[in-house]
């Protein structure tokens, strides 16, 4: 995962190549809320593929980026 400035910045930096999916970091923090935020908690159990896509679904990471294999 790499934290840029801006769509140029990120251009600038593919030069040409294929980029992956791009967010803005208010949505990471909102992706690393939901999937990390209960991770210290003593009832804590890993999820299932499934449950994980779901984080990904609710938060509207759609597409073939985002699909869990």
């Amino acid at each position: 995962m790499l934290v840029f400035r801006s769509e140029a910045h990120v251009d600038r930096w593919l030069a040409g190549r294929e980029g992956g999916a791009t967010i803005p970091i208010t949505e990471l923090a909102k992706l690393a809320q939901a999937w990390w935020g209960d991770r210290l908690a003593p009832e804590w159990r890993p999820r299932t593929r499934e449950q994980n896509q779901a984080v990904l679904d609710r938060l509207g990471l759609t597409g073939p980026f985002w699909r869990l294999g």
